[in-house]
C-alpha cells in the first residue's frame, strides 16, 4: 500500500531535520510506541509498538534503520516488524524544503506491506488507521518543533479525569457545608 502526505512546519529546515533523525523525539510522537532502544546511533534502532486495526491490536517488535540520509534535505526510514504471526515492512522517505517565512515543507511517502493473520483486516483499515496515526504524529511533531523554536507556546496540561472528579467532590462538599468553591490541590 502506498501512502503520502505533507505538512508545513514553522521552523527552519535544520531544526526539523534534527527532530526527524532523533529517535527519542520521534518515539515521543509516534503513536503506539512502547519502547525504543538505540542499536547504532543515528542509524539502527529497536522499537516495540502496538498498532490497532479496528478491535484488534498487534504488538510489533521492529527493527528500524535510517538510510540514504542527505542532511538537511532527505532521508529514508526502513522498518521491519514482527508480532503475533504478522510481519510489517515499511519503507518511508521524507524530503525537507524551505517554505515561506523561515518555514519548512515536509513531504513524505511510505510503502507499507503487511503479511499474516491481520493482512486482510489491515488492508481494509490501513488508509484510515494510517491517516489517523500519521495525523497524530505530525501534529505532535509540529507542536514540539514549533515550541522548541519559540513560535508557539507549550500547551498547558489539561487536568486528568481523576483530578477533575476530586475537585468536583471538594466543590460539592464545600457548597454543602457553606464553604464556597475550594482551590485545587495537587
Amino acid at each position: 500500500m502506498q501512502l503520502n502526505g505533507s505538512t508545513n512546519i514553522k521552523a527552519p529546515r535544520q531544526r526539523v531535520w534534527e527532530f526527524m533523525i532523533d529517535p527519542d523525539a520521534v518515539a515521543r510522537c509516534a503513536p503506539g510506541v512502547e519502547s525504543m532502544e538505540v542499536i547504532e546511533p543515528n542509524k539502527k534502532f529497536k522499537v516495540i509498538a502496538s498498532v490497532g486495526f479496528g478491535t484488534v491490536k498487534v504488538k510489533f517488535n521492529t527493527d528500524v534503520e535510517l538510510t540514504e540520509l542527505n542532511p538537511p534535505t532527505s532521508g529514508t526510514i526502513k522498518a521491519r516488524g514482527t508480532g503475533q504471526g504478522n510481519t510489517a515492512n515499511v519503507v518511508a522517505s521524507f524530503t525537507l524544503s524551505d517554505g515561506d517565512n523561515r518555514t519548512t515543507d515536509l513531504a513524505w511517502t511510505a510503502d507499507v506491506t503487511i503479511v499474516g493473520s491481520i493482512a486482510g483486516m489491515a488492508t481494509r483499515l490501513m488508509g484510515s488507521v494510517t491517516q489517523n496515526l500519521s495525523g497524530k504524529f505530525f501534529e505532535c511533531m509540529k507542536a514540539q518543533v514549533e515550541v522548541a523554536e519559540g513560535v508557539i507556546e507549550a500547551p498547558t496540561a489539561r487536568p486528568s479525569f481523576f483530578s477533575r472528579l476530586i475537585q468536583a467532590i471538594r466543590d460539592f462538599f464545600a457548597r454543602l457545608f457553606g464553604g464556597g468553591k475550594t482551590e485545587a490541590r495537587e
